[in-house]
């Protein structure tokens, strides 16, 4: 697996972002155990580094770190820009600690251009280390709108391909069955008088 490079700075110097994956992150909830509150209560007595919750953080640090980068590496990405840690509690006994940062592409760049550096000319000397570019997907095409299909016309709410505008509409008119003509009068549909329709009405 090629190594991933994760920095706090949006730029990578002698590095060219070709692709940006979007945020990806890390997330993890912990708590000392009883063992680990007991010794450390005695600790807090004499001052000085309380080495069990030392430990404990460090190593929530680096498991969500490993799920950061495992997550950008998922999305085709080889290097996490702008990189931040954020911590929490909750419910006064557990402790959420987050890493969080930009999935990117990074092409080192080569001896020949500007802005080189050391580490990206042995990496252009060698691309078998660089993690190769994620390839779009031809058979997917892209969506004409929310949960919409290209080539398919879009029209009402609910409506069906080749059917004309309107909310469920039916072709031809209002409830109208094929070989009927013509939609309802603007006014809407008057009753029949009491006496039913006269000759000439």
């Amino acid at each position: 697996m090629c190594p991933m490079i994760v920095v706090t700075t949006n730029e990578i110097p002698g590095y060219r972002i070709d692709a940006v994956m979007g945020e990806v992150m890390g997330l993890t909830v912990r708590s000392a155990n009883i063992g680990q509150n007991f010794v450390a209560s005695f600790r807090s007595i004499g001052g000085g580094e309380v080495t069990e919750y030392t430990r404990l953080v460090y190593e929530s640090r680096q498991e969500v770190m490993n799920r950061m980068t495992v997550e950008a590496q998922r999305r085709g990405a080889n290097a996490v820009i702008g990189m931040r840690f954020d911590t929490g509690d909750i419910a006064q006994a557990f402790s959420e600690v987050c890493a969080y940062g930009t999935a990117v592409y990074a092409t080192p760049i080569g001896e020949d251009e500007p802005g080189h550096t050391k580490q990206s000319v042995e990496q252009a000397k060698n691309p078998a280390n660089v993690a190769p570019a994620p390839a779009p997907n031809p058979g997917q095409p892209q969506a004409a709108g929310y949960g919409g299909a290209s080539g398919q016309p879009q029209g009402g709410y609910g409506q069906q391909p080749g059917q004309p505008g309107g909310y469920g509409q039916q072709p031809g008119g209002y409830g109208q069955q094929p070989g009927q003509q013509g939609p309802p009068p603007a006014g809407g549909y008057q009753q029949p008088p009491a006496g039913g329709y006269q000759p000439g009405y």
